[in-house]
């Protein structure tokens, strides 16, 4: 069996990435190859942690330029991260891998509240563990979520999934057609040239806690257990190059 690079990892997916092609809501067949993927990387023994944002259901951002109420908005996304994270977790579970979900907004009716110490003791008996709800905070996205949960948590890495790119570019490839690929960046670059790699707070929380980010394709089936390999794929952003 091949062994992982990493030991404890947080798993970052966006939303959107659940919709498949409709581009809203959660399509079955997407989450159920998530899971499985995410059971490839829990069978090599590694520690999994999951962040998952609520784009394919709301999005706190519209909400605020519709007129509403940004913390509202934002509190709206929230839920939305819990309503994917409850549908990863029973998708999990019909796969065999046992699952917890801990949600910064208390709803005990549902899930876990997020205690550190409670999450960790779950990781190390194997259990996978999804961090919903955000940070619990409005004006901090899903990725600053992924960036503190995976500094108190110790995970040595962020794998960073993407749905609509395979790696970080120098602009949209969409586009741009002369957007280039990059294979490795620092943070530092990621901040001075504004990539749309994940928001500055997020940024600067990985650099400061020296947490690397590997940016990869969730598309392309088994890419997860490639990153956690480390094998070359998408592009890794470090403190320092």
């Amino acid at each position: 069996m091949s062994k992982s690079r990493y030991n404890r990892v947080v798993l970052k997916l966006s939303g959107e990435a659940l919709a498949g092609e409709a581009g809203f809501g959660i399509h079955p067949p997407i989450i159920k190859s998530v899971a499985e993927q995410i059971k490839e990387l829990s069978d090599l023994g590694v520690e999994v942690a999951v962040v998952v944002g609520g784009g394919n259901i709301w999005r706190g951002k519209i909400g605020s330029e519709m007129g509403m109420d940004r913390a509202s908005a934002d509190y709206m996304g929230m839920l939305a991260t819990v309503m994917n994270s409850l549908a990863l977790q029973d998708s999990l579970e019909n796969a065999g891998v046992e699952t917890r979900v801990q949600t910064s907004i208390e709803m005990r009716q549902v899930a876990e509240p997020y205690i550190r110490r409670k999450a960790i003791r779950h990781l190390e008996k194997k259990r996978v563990v999804i961090f919903a709800a955000g940070t619990g905070n409005p004006y901090f996205s899903t990725d600053t979520t992924a960036a503190l949960r995976a500094a108190e948590i110790e995970a040595e890495v962020i794998l960073m999934a993407k749905n609509n790119v395979d790696g970080v570019y120098s602009a949209d490839p969409k586009v741009d057609s002369e957007a280039v690929k990059y294979d490795e960046l620092s943070f530092l670059d990621v901040l001075k040239d504004g990539l749309a790699v994940m928001d500055s707070t997020a940024s600067s929380l990985c650099m400061d806690n020296d947490i690397p980010l590997i940016v990869f394709s969730i598309m392309e089936n088994g890419n997860i257990k490639r990153a956690a390999l480390g094998e070359p794929i998408g592009t890794v952003v470090r403190g320092k190059k």
